[in-house]
This record gives C-alpha cells, structure tokens and sequence, in this order.
C-alpha cells in the first residue's frame, strides 16, 4: 500500500519540478517575481524558477516596434492639417525594469509628447513650409521623447513625418494653382516657339527676295549683254544701230506673243499685233529715255547754282 502512495507524490513532484522550468524566446525578457516583489530578469534559453514561490510577471518585446501617430492641427496661414508621424522605438535591454514598472501605457505616453511638440512646431509653419520642413518637425519630434522616454527605458530610434494631408478643397485650390502655373509656363512655350517660326519664316522670305532679286538682275545684265552682241553682229552685215534696235524689239514681241499662246490657262491678254508695234515700242522708250536724261541734266544744273 506504500507503493501506492509514492505514485501521486512522485508525480506531484515531477508537475512541480516542471512548472519551474520555461523557456525564454530570442529578442524576449521575462520579468520574475518572488512573492510579488520583483527578483530578476531572465534572458533568452532555458530558464528556472521556484515554484509556488516565484512566478512570471511579463514578457517583454525587445524588437523595435512602430506607432503611428495622427494629429490634426494648424498652420500659420490658417489651414488645417493632418500629419502622420511614425515612431520607432524599443525597449532598452538593461532597463526592462523602468520599461515595464515604471510606465503602464507606454503608447498613450509616446501620443502625448507628439501631439504636444507637433501642436507647437506645425503652427509656428506655413503650409508650404510644412512640406518643406517635414524633417525638421521629425527631428523635433524625437529630441523631446528621447529625452521623456529614456528614464522609462525606451531608446527612440527614428521618427518620421509620413504623411502629410490638408483638408480637401485645399488640395483642390493647390491643384488648380499648380495646374494654372503650368499652363502659363506651357502657354509663355509656345509664344516662344510661335515667334520663332515667324522670324525663321521671315528671314526664309527675306533671303528668298534677296536671291529672287540677284537672279533678276543677272538675268537682265545677260540680256543686256546678248543685245550688246546682236547689234554688234548686225551692224557687221551693214545694219545700223537703229534698225538693229527695232529688229530686235519686234522679235522679242513675236516671242513674247508665242509664249503667251502656248499657256492654255492664261488670262486673256490685248497687245498690238502690227508689224509696227515694235517701231512704236522702241521710239516711245527711246523717247522716254531722252526725257528721262534732260531732266537729270536740269536737276544737276539746278543744284550746282544753288551751291554756288
């Protein structure tokens, strides 16, 4: 009957040994406490404790871990906003205690000192100048809780202005300013681009006359000079200068006359027709050549009296 009774004692022996013994996971500290009263820490392994007598109060997390924060507020020319501020934090491995006993709710304590230093950065701040100065309310934002939460234990690793987001008919008006900015500058572009074509069109024009006029000139000076020796080969074979003259105005008619037939869609043109239209032709210009003459002679002598 003995025997019986070492079963259950031995088996209440063994659960006891077995409740003292657990298991500390990796980046995990497990506070102990002996008659509630804090003993020790126990880091990651295999751990023991006296059962009945000590028990686990927490595990803590040593992993670095993120809050995001939402705060409204406003700027200095009076616009609402709302900023998304990320903090990374962790626990500091030598001060699991502070972490734990010293802080109930570390989140709300961490809300707190960011809604205090956003409420008093963002409203010193134009709208503009919080998108510029995002960083700047960031760094802030950590130098005030490291300086708060490090006698609690917790090291502030990085915070970050995430997001930063205006009331609605404020992004509106933005847009549209940004969007107004853009076509003027696309609209100043092609001024721009049509006053270029207008120059470069008119500089084409301008040497296109230039061109058209040098070839006009030569193409009088060739005549010239093929008239020049078409009365010289005439008077050759007796044919004076005047009949030359009129030979040669009353061919060109001829010709003149030929071209114009052979166009099919030309406009109806009237020219003397009579073999003594060249004879007119050339005693007319002959003549107006001769006025022409006398009144340069008379201007010359005009202005050499009144130099005098």
């Amino acid at each position: 009957m003995g025997d019986y009774l070492l079963i259950p004692l031995f088996l209440f022996l063994l659960v006891t040994i077995a409740s003292g013994i657990f298991i500390v996971k990796q980046q995990t500290a497990v506070l102990i406490e002996t008659f509630g009263k804090f003993t020790s820490v126990r880091h990651s392994g295999i751990q023991f404790k006296i059962p009945f007598v000590q028990r686990i109060a927490a595990r803590v997390g040593l992993k670095i871990q993120q809050l995001d924060v939402i705060v409204e507020t406003k700027t200095l020319d009076d616009v609402f906003v709302k900023l998304k501020v990320s903090v990374q934090y962790v626990v500091i491995k030598e001060k699991v205690y502070e972490a734990f006993y010293k802080l109930e709710y570390p989140h709300d304590q961490i809300t707190s000192y960011v809604f205090d230093v956003v409420r008093a950065e963002v409203p010193k701040m134009k709208l503009d100048d919080v998108f510029v100065k995002k960083d700047d309310i960031a760094i802030a934002v950590k130098a005030e809780l490291q300086d708060a939460m490090i006698n609690y234990g917790y090291d502030i690793i990085k915070t970050l202005v995430t997001d930063i987001d205006p009331d609605a008919q404020v992004k509106a008006a933005m847009n549209r300013i940004n969007a107004s900015e853009r076509e003027k500058i696309a609209a100043q572009f092609e001024g721009d681009a049509a006053r270029i074509l207008i120059v470069e069109k008119a500089k084409a024009e301008a040497e296109s006359k230039r061109l058209q006029g040098q070839g006009i000139a030569d193409q009088r000076r060739e005549i010239a000079r093929g008239l020049e020796e078409s009365v010289e080969v005439l008077n050759k074979v007796g044919i004076n200068s005047q009949e030359a003259s009129a030979l040669i105005v009353v061919t060109q008619h001829y010709d003149t006359l030929q071209s114009i037939g052979e166009e099919t869609n030309t406009n109806l043109i009237l020219l003397p027709n009579s073999p003594q239209a060249g004879s007119d032709m050339l005693n007319n210009m002959v003549a107006s050549f001769t006025a022409s003459n006398m009144i340069g002679e008379q201007m010359k002598k005009t202005n050499t009296k009144k130099e005098k």
